[in-house]
């Protein structure tokens, strides 16, 4: 499947994902630049993405602990997620994403 991650310069990179993959670690594999220092634990809030406005429904909803995670982040919206939250699956496929301020190195 792929996703579509646009950096903090607009590129829009096309990145092949894997089912069972959190969004982060696919991210991360193609040296994007995402600091994710957490490494996944969802406990640093420093792999935040804004979610497409045409898959913020189509995703499930973030847990109670990625909310509180992402007071931690900055310049929240209502289609801030963390992208070590989001767990891959056939159904994402096209799936677009932008990085967020605060998420890179």
């Amino acid at each position: 499947m792929k996703v579509r991650v646009i950096d903090k310069d607009g590129v829009e990179h096309a990145l092949e994902g894997l089912a069972g993959w959190r969004l982060m670690e696919v991210i991360r594999d193609y040296k994007l630049p995402i600091k994710a220092e957490c490494g996944g634990a969802c406990c640093c809030a420093t792999c935040h993405v804004y979610v497409d406005e045409n898959w913020r429904k189509k995703l499930p909803p973030p847990t109670g602990e990625e909310a509180g995670q992402l007071d931690n982040a900055f310049e929240v919206g209502d289609n801030s997620r963390l992208s070590c939250q989001i767990i891959l699956n056939e159904d994402m496929d096209g799936l677009q994403v932008t990085l967020a301020p605060g998420s890179e190195p």
